[in-house]
């Protein structure tokens, strides 16, 4: 457990970056295009997309892809928080639902995964 932690943490951090893009492409939309402020906020995206895309190859010597895959998911309960926090948007019930099943579905994946390894070593 104590050598899957950091991995974990590590694929989190990465889903909290990614998550955050469409957050600055918010932001950019507000500027002219190829503006100052347009660019640089571009920029700054590309520069994030990098950051997930290195630590996304670094989850995958840790995780199986069908694993990784299925916990990018989170990304959409990242989205709701950003939304909120940032540009005041509501959380609806549905939306909150939603991101529940997201969830329940990481979760008992996560679980069978274990348990396939588990009855592959017998």
């Amino acid at each position: 457990m104590k050598s899957k932690l950091f991995p974990f943490i590590l694929m989190h951090a990465g889903f909290f970056l990614y998550a955050f893009y469409p957050v600055l492409g918010k932001a950019a939309s507000k500027y002219d295009f190829l503006s100052f402020n347009y660019c640089i906020i571009y920029c700054i995206i590309i520069a994030l997309l990098f950051v997930y895309a290195i630590l996304w190859q670094q989850v995958l010597k840790s995780f199986r892809l069908p694993i990784a895959i299925c916990n990018k998911a989170v990304t959409i309960v990242w989205g709701m928080f950003f939304s909120r926090l940032i540009f005041a948007e509501e959380i609806t019930v549905k939306k909150v639902l939603g991101a529940l099943i997201i969830l329940s579905g990481i979760i008992l994946l996560s679980f069978a995964d274990k348990k396939s390894k588990q009855g592959g070593q017998e």
